[in-house]
Formats: C-alpha cells, structure tokens, sequence
C-alpha cells in the first residue's frame, strides 16, 4: 500500500513495490495521504515515487471484472485522482523508476514535471491494444498535457516509449540514469517549494480549468 513520509519540506509518496494497481484501497490510501500534503502549511512540494518493476500499471482490471455493479463509482475515483493531483496546490514531481502503462501514465501526467528512468522500462498508453477506450476525462487530461502529435501517437498506436524517447517528445521532463531518478525528482521539488498555496491552486485551477470540468463529468469505463 502506499506510504507517505517527509524529507525536509518534501513529502514523498511511495505508490508501492508491486504493479500499484488502483485497487480502491489503494485509491483510498493515495487520497489520504494527499489530505496530508494539501493540509500542511508552508513551503512543500511532493514527489511520487515507487520501488521495483512498475511505477504503476493503472486500472485494477481484475477487480473490475469481479465489480461490474461497481464500475460508475470506480471511475469516479480515478476521475478524482486524477483532478485533484492535476490542480493540488504544490509542486508535484513523478519519479518514474519502472513501468509506468495506461492510468498509471496518466497519474504521471497529472504531475507538474516527471523524471524517468533512461535505460529500461517504457510510459505506455496501451488502451487501443486493450480495448478499453479513453473515457473524455481521460483524452481531456492526455491533451492538456502533451504536444497535439505526441498526444495521437501516445493514444491511437499504444507506442512504447523509453526514457529517452519520452524526454525527445516531451512526456517526461529528464530521463536519468536509474540511481539518479529520485534524487532528480527530489531537487526539482526542493527548488519549487516557495510555490506552494493558494496562489499555486488558483493558477493551476484555471490554467486546467476544462480538463478538471470534464473529469467529474465523464463516462463510465464500461461505456
């Protein structure tokens, strides 16, 4: 399960040492400890990070299957996630370690800035192989975020991207080498931690004021 701690003024959250599904425990425990971070005061950023293969490969498929009834609440939940990491009002940085695929790449786009591994491991929107097509929400939040051609690419071919191509096009900010992933995450965050407040909120609020319009507002996965 995730866990959340503080280095100086940065909070870190480990997503997790597994596949970090979002399970809705999971999503419960990403929730509280974002609780954590936008009650806090002064200055503070967040990095995301995780340990081992993945840093996160999205939807909990498995449980969906056995919680069709579920389906409506469910994307709710991650519509939330996604909205609430898009506009909290700090810094937010993603440590990517590993494989980040479908709504564990978009969780990462949802961050200020993302630093990846260079070497192994691939960002990946595999939605068109999987059949599960992108509800508005999610198109919305990918648009906002990627270059127009990237975007397509990223959505209507599943590309695998590796660190240095994903740094070419501009999914992720750096790719480093895997010792340097979370200490780069980490002095990205510690040079923005003056930003964080009301101030921050209200720029990113409007600055992604359609996006978060649309992700309360969206389709259920099973549409």
């Amino acid at each position: 399960m995730p866990t959340l701690h503080r280095q100086d003024n940065v909070f870190v959250l480990d997503l997790g040492d597994g596949e970090n599904r979002f399970h809705p425990d999971w999503l419960t425990a990403v929730d509280t400890a974002l609780d954590e971070v936008d009650k806090a005061e002064g200055p503070r950023a967040l990095v995301t990070a995780a340990t081992g293969k993945f840093y996160s490969n999205g939807l909990d498929l498995e449980w969906l299957s056995a919680h069709p009834d579920q389906h409506e609440s469910y994307t709710t939940s991650v519509h939330k996630l996604f909205a609430r990491v898009l506009s909290l009002p700090v810094i937010t940085v993603a440590a990517l370690q590993g494989h980040t695929f479908a709504a564990g790449a978009m969780l990462s786009l949802a961050h200020d800035f993302r630093v990846m591994r260079a070497d192994r491991g691939f960002w990946c929107l595999p939605e068109a192989d999987i059949k599960i097509p992108f509800t508005p929400g999610m198109c919305a939040l990918i648009r906002s975020r990627l270059a127009p051609q990237t975007a397509h690419e990223a959505m209507v071919t599943a590309r695998r991207y590796g660190g240095s191509d994903a740094a070419a096009v501009g999914i992720v900010d750096q790719a480093v080498a895997e010792d340097a992933v979370r200490s780069t995450a980490m002095a990205i965050a510690e040079a923005q931690l003056s930003k964080a407040g009301d101030t921050l909120g209200t720029i990113k609020a409007r600055m992604y004021a359609s996006v978060l319009a649309t992700l309360p507002h969206t389709d259920s996965l099973a549409d």
